[in-house]
C-alpha cells in the first residue's frame, strides 16, 4: 500500500484536502484522506470512518468532531502557501524577504537578468527569467497561490493580470494608483474579462496604512495577503520539511513521532494543525510553540520510543499564567496534542 504521506505529497497542491484521524478508542489511529471531496486513501476498508463518510465530507474547518462519543480530528488544508510575484523591483525585493519569513514559498517572474539574479540572491525559492507571458505559462494556479503584479510598466501589468485571472488563485493584487488600475480593468473588460472577476482584484494593493517606502509597502501587501489567507480556516497542512522527516524509510530517523495540535483554548502560541516531528535521536523538525508545553510533548515522545507498544497518545498540556510569564508570553492557554509513532522495521 502506498504510504499516506507520499499520497499527501502527491495531492496537496491539487486542491482542498482533508485528513481524518480517529484519536481514541478501539479505532485509534485509523485514517482517511480526501481531496476535492473524493476519498483517495484509507487505512481500513469499511472501517469506522467510512461509516460516517457522508457526515465527514461536508466539514470545511479543521477541528475535532465526535461520533459514538469517539473523537475524530478533521484537518482541512490545501497546498503550501505560494507567493508568485510578477516583477522584481524594489518593492518586490522587500516582499520576497517578508514572504519567506512568514512561511510562503516564493516564485518571482522577471524578464531582466540583473533583477532576476537579485531576486534569487535575496532568497526567492524559484526565479523564472523569461517573458512574463512565458513565465506565467509555467505557473499552476490553485487555491493556495497568491499573485502580486508589480511590473515596471502598464502594458506588462495588463498582460500579467489577464493571464493570472485565467488561473485559480487565492488572491490577486496589482500595484498602481486607482486611476491606473481602473484603466487596466476597463481595457480588460473590453477584451471580455468579466467585471465580477476584475472587481476581486486588490488594487491599489495592500492595506491602507499610509505606506511610503518599499519596505512599508511590502508590509502592507503581506498584511493584506495574510488577512486573506487566515480567513480560510484551514490548517498549515504538511510542509515539505515535515513530510521529509516523516519518511522514516529514507532518513536516519527509523523511528519518529508526529506531534500535532488538535485542539486549543486561550492564547496558546500555535494553532490547531501545527506539527512537529521528533526523531528517536532527538532531532526536531517544526515546532508546536516552544517552551514548557513543547518540552512536555518531547518527553512524551521519548516515553513512546521506550515502549514498543505505545503507538498513539493524546496529551493535554497547560500553560498557566505563571508559566506564561516565565516563558515571556502574554497569557496562558491549553492544547491537546496527538502523538503518533512511525516505525520502520
Amino acid at each position: 500500500m502506498q504510504d499516506l504521506y507520499e499520497i499527501i505529497k502527491e495531492y496537496k497542491e491539487r486542491g482542498s484536502c482533508m485528513l481524518l484521524t480517529v484519536l481514541e478508542g478501539d479505532h485509534v489511529g485509523e485514517k482517511m484522506f480526501l481531496c476535492g471531496g473524493e476519498m483517495i486513501w484509507q487505512s481500513e476498508k469499511n472501517g469506522f470512518l467510512e461509516k460516517y463518510l457522508g457526515h465527514l465530507t461536508v466539514i470545511q474547518e479543521s477541528g475535532m468532531v465526535s461520533f459514538e462519543n469517539v473523537k475524530i480530528f478533521a484537518e482541512c488544508f490545501g497546498g503550501g502557501d505560494h507567493l508568485v510575484i510578477c516583477g522584481a523591483g524594489h518593492v518586490s525585493a522587500a516582499v520576497i524577504r517578508i514572504g519567506k519569513n512568514t512561511g510562503f514559498t516564493v516564485t518571482v517572474l522577471e524578464d531582466r537578468l540583473s533583477f532576476a539574479d537579485h531576486a534569487r540572491r535575496i532568497g526567492a525559492d524559484s526565479v523564472i527569467c523569461d517573458s512574463f507571458e512565458e513565465g506565467l505559462s509555467q505557473i499552476q494556479g490553485s487555491g493556495s497561490v497568491y499573485f502580486i503584479i508589480a511590473t515596471r510598466g502598464h502594458r506588462y501589468d495588463m498582460l500579467c493580470l489577464k493571464k493570472v485571472l485565467e488561473k485559480k488563485n487565492a488572491y490577486v493584487g496589482m500595484m498602481g494608483s486607482y486611476g491606473r488600475a481602473a484603466e487596466i480593468k476597463r481595457q480588460l473588460e473590453k477584451d471580455g474579462v468579466k467585471k465580477e472577476i476584475l472587481d476581486k482584484v486588490h488594487s491599489p494593493i495592500g492595506l491602507p496604512i499610509g505606506a511610503k517606502t518599499p519596505e512599508e509597502i511590502a508590509v502592507s501587501i503581506m498584511a493584506e495577503i495574510i488577512q486573506c489567507k487566515n480567513k480560510k480556516k484551514q490548517s498549515e497542512g504538511y510542509r515539505d520539511e515535515i513530510l521529509k522527516a516523516l519518511d522514516v524509510k529514507n532518513t536516519k530517523n527509523k523511528n519518529a513521532v508526529l506531534a500535532e495540535i488538535v485542539w486549543k483554548r486561550g492564547s496558546a502560541p500555535r494553532d490547531i494543525g501545527t506539527k512537529m516531528v521528533i526523531g528517536w535521536d532527538g532531532t526536531l523538525t517544526g515546532t508546536i510553540g516552544g517552551g514548557c508545553m513543547e518540552a512536555e510533548v518531547i518527553q512524551e515522545a521519548r516515553w513512546m520510543f521506550a515502549d514498543e507498544n505505545a503507538h498513539y497518545r493524546l496529551r493535554k498540556v497547560e500553560l498557566t499564567a505563571d508559566n506564561a510569564e516565565e516563558e515571556g508570553m502574554v497569557c496562558g492557554g491549553s492544547q491537546i496534542v496527538y502523538l503518533e509513532k512511525r516505525t520502520c522495521r
